[in-house]
C-alpha cells in the first residue's frame, strides 16, 4: 500500500510540475503522462518515504500554512540574529539544547529539522529517537519542555497534521 501511495504522489507531483511548465496541450500532455508515469515507477521505490505525507484536504491546507508559519519564524529569527551581531552587548548564550518531538513520521521529523536548521541561529545537531539536540544561539531555560516550546511547537504543530 505505501508503495502505491508513494508513486500515485510521484506521479501527481510530475505530472503538476509538467504541466506548468508546458501547458495543456494534447500532445505534450500525452508525452508529459507517459514520462511521469514512468518516473514515478522508477522512483517510487526510492522515494517510499513520502508515502508519509498525508493526502486531505487539511493536510493539503495546513502544507499551505506552514509555508507562511515558516517564512515569519525565519523572519524574526533573522532579525533577532542581526540585532545580536549589530550590538554585540547583547548577551549570546550558546549551546546545545535536548527537545522533544511528538511526530512520528520519519519524514516528519526531517522537515522538522530541517526548518529549524533553517532559521537564523538554530541549527539540528542530531536526531535520535524523538528527541532532536539543537545548538541554539541564545538558551533560555535549561530543561527540555521549556526548550521545546521555545523551538519545536511552532513547527509541530502544523507538521503533525501533514505527516502524524
Amino acid at each position: 500500500m505505501r508503495k502505491i501511495k508513494a508513486f500515485i504522489l510521484s506521479y501527481l507531483i510530475l505530472i503538476l510540475l509538467w504541466l506548468a511548465l508546458t501547458g495543456w496541450k494534447g500532445d505534450e500532455l500525452i508525452i508529459g503522462s507517459l514520462s511521469a508515469v514512468i518516473l514515478a515507477w522508477v522512483f517510487s521505490a526510492r522515494l517510499i518515504i513520502m508515502a508519509e505525507f498525508r493526502l486531505s484536504p487539511k493536510s493539503l491546507w495546513f502544507s499551505f500554512v506552514y509555508i507562511f508559519v515558516f517564512l515569519r519564524e525565519l523572519v524574526m529569527s533573522a532579525v533577532d540574529v542581526a540585532r545580536r551581531v549589530i550590538s554585540p552587548a547583547l548577551p549570546i548564550n550558546p549551546g546545545i539544547v535536548k527537545v522533544r518531538t511528538r511526530l512520528k513520521s520519519k519524514l516528519g521529523r526531517i522537515v522538522l529539522a530541517n526548518s529549524i536548521t533553517l532559521t537564523p541561529g538554530t541549527m539540528t545537531v542530531e536526531s535520535k529517537g524523538e528527541y532532536l539536540y539543537i545548538h541554539w544561539i541564545d538558551i533560555k531555560g535549561e530543561d527540555i519542555e521549556t526548550a521545546t516550546k521555545n523551538i519545536v511547537n511552532t513547527f509541530e504543530r502544523y507538521l503533525e497534521v501533514i505527516y502524524g
